[in-house]
């Protein structure tokens, strides 16, 4: 299955600190790349829940596929998945990469698989998901060999660019129609970021729709950025963007709507 038009007008959202974005319009054709653009604390994170069905939008109208939002907000969770969003996507630092990658072959098998697949021999099930797993570190360009460790290493020994590798690996192993990036451009050389964006237009490519977030969109690439309106703040906040891990916090407050 390929991937999935999204479309947006007049798509806001309010949340506890007032209004988290308002006013977007968008239309990405399946299989594009849709860069997400904003300083920290925009309502860049906002607007990604919000068109992956984690957060419901409190005015406007989006759809994903077929899918309208907010109202068929778990049909677009079913066929979307999230990577490097903190909060809800976090990799845990005692881990190995492999234990996080069969964690995720199982849940995706056990929750996301159909009835057949579960009723396989299990020899075929265990090649099934190996299959699975490497066909996901082979989009998101993960070598395990090249780890220290291979898959024995742990998260916390992971370059950044590698841990964000594998956080998209994680995502991809359910064969996502749409898939969700956030902070795409953190902390990382511009050599990497380079290396990131390779990576996300090679998805698409593949024909995955793509929503990344980041700072500032690279050059060649559709972007969208959120509005947060001034006239609407709440009475005493300041004009200056909210610092960023607020926007998270009322995101991770908002997700619960969902």
């Amino acid at each position: 299955m390929g991937g999935v038009r999204i479309t947006a007008e007049g798509l806001g959202l309010r949340g506890p600190r007032g209004w988290a974005f308002r006013g977007v319009d968008l239309d990405a054709e399946p299989g594009s790349l849709l860069v997400i653009q904003g300083p920290s604390g925009s309502g860049r994170t906002s607007l990604l829940l919000a068109l992956t069905g984690r957060m419901k939008a409190t005015e406007g109208t989006a759809t994903v596929g077929a899918a309208r939002l907010p109202k068929q907000s778990a049909a677009v969770r079913r066929i979307g998945a999230l990577a490097h969003v903190a909060g809800v996507t976090d990799l845990d630092p005692a881990l190995t990469v492999g234990e996080h990658l069969r964690e995720r072959a199982l849940l995706q098998r056990r929750f996301g698989g159909s009835v057949r697949e579960l009723l396989r021999p299990r020899a075929e099930r265990a090649t099934q998901t190996e299959s699975r797993i490497d066909t996901a570190l082979g989009a998101a360009g993960l070598d395990r060999a090249a780890l220290p460790k291979g898959a024995r290493t742990a998260v916390r020994d992971l370059e950044r660019i590698e841990a964000l590798r594998l956080s998209v690996a994680l995502a991809l192993v359910g064969r996502p129609r749409l898939l969700g990036v956030d902070d795409t451009d953190l902390k990382l050389s511009e050599a990497e970021r380079g290396e990131i964006w390779g990576l996300l237009r090679s998805i698409a490519a593949s024909g995955t729709t793509v929503l990344a977030v980041c700072a500032e969109a690279p050059e060649g690439t559709a972007a969208v950025s959120p509005h947060r309106p001034e006239a609407h703040r709440p009475e005493g906040t300041a004009s200056a963007p909210a610092p960023d891990d607020k926007e998270k916090a009322d995101a991770l407050a908002e997700t619960g709507r969902a």
